[in-house]
């Protein structure tokens, strides 16, 4: 099968057992959704973007059942057609045929059916997102507790596994897209708290390439800019630090009519002054 890489949409590559090995560990089956769908490779994906889109619905959802009407919403939103229950159960029983060659641990289909609707049956370890969530959680302690070499490798190792936007080329109704949402948030909260460990370990020189990218690509983050500017500042570069301050105040005034936040008047001061930046505590969700 093939397995879309980071990069644009639409570029694609087919790993080799030693990449796949890299992605998954020993147990090849497991799952994706920090980018587009990734499906271990003894799964082979012969259906359409329907029972994709069920597929993410129940990962994201694994170990907790889905009622038919949910699916249906999904699918369809306010538009059902009359066939809208027929075709979920099509759908499912495609999906299960999907997962002959890789089963649960007992060697049961891990798609299930019960009284409360449908369910994805599987470790939630082996499912990306969920294992993202457990690192953020763990680096985010760690910081709180003075520990920033270690926070940040547990961040790094759960920005690691991002490939691309959440749900990238899943057909999203409102339970995806709130989740894609969802992600993407946290994924910019756990880039703020590895940058913020980063800088607590002295790495400003380090980081500037990166802070310098993603103020540009995201010109109204006024976080990314105090960091850029900061890590600026503690590097002895202090006209590009102001300058880079001027910037910002031109920008918001132009853009939104707005003066830069107290966080960054606060720092024009300390830089001007010629004081240290203070440490601060772990970027707030």
């Amino acid at each position: 099968m093939k397995i879309r890489c980071p990069g644009p949409v639409g570029a694609s590559c087919a790993p080799s057992g030693p990449v796949l090995q890299r992605l998954w560990g020993l147990n090849m089956c497991r799952f994706g959704v920090l980018g587009e769908l990734l499906l271990p490779p003894s799964v082979q994906p012969r259906s359409g973007p329907k029972v994709r889109t069920i597929f993410a619905v129940l990962l994201l959802h694994a170990n907790q059942p889905l009622g038919i009407n949910d699916l249906i919403d999904e699918l369809w939103e306010e538009s059902p057609p009359e066939t809208a229950t027929a075709t979920i159960r099509t759908h499912i029983y495609h999906l299960r045929q999907l997962f002959r060659d890789c089963p649960a641990a007992d060697g049961s289909s891990p798609v299930v059916t019960g009284q409360r609707g449908y369910q994805l049956q599987w470790p939630e370890d082996d499912i990306d997102a969920t294992r993202f969530t457990r690192l953020v959680k763990t680096g985010e302690k760690l910081l709180e507790n003075g520990e920033p070499a270690k926070a940040a490798s547990a961040l790094a190792d759960g920005l690691a596994l991002w490939r691309g936007r959440a749900l990238s080329g899943v057909q999203c109704g409102p339970l995806l897209r709130k989740h894609a949402v969802h992600l993407e948030e946290a994924r910019n909260h756990a880039l703020e708290l590895r940058i913020e460990a980063d800088l607590q370990l002295g790495q400003h020189r380090r980081l500037l390439p990166e802070l310098k990218g993603l103020v540009a690509a995201n010109p109204l983050n006024e976080w990314f800019h105090a960091r850029y500017i900061e890590a600026l500042h503690r590097c002895g570069r202090r006209s590009d630090a102001l300058r880079a301050l001027a910037a910002l105040r031109k920008l918001l005034r132009e853009e939104l009519g707005l003066d830069p936040s107290l966080e960054i008047q606060r720092l024009q001061l300390q830089i001007l002054s010629g004081r240290d930046v203070p440490t601060r505590p772990a970027p707030a969700l």
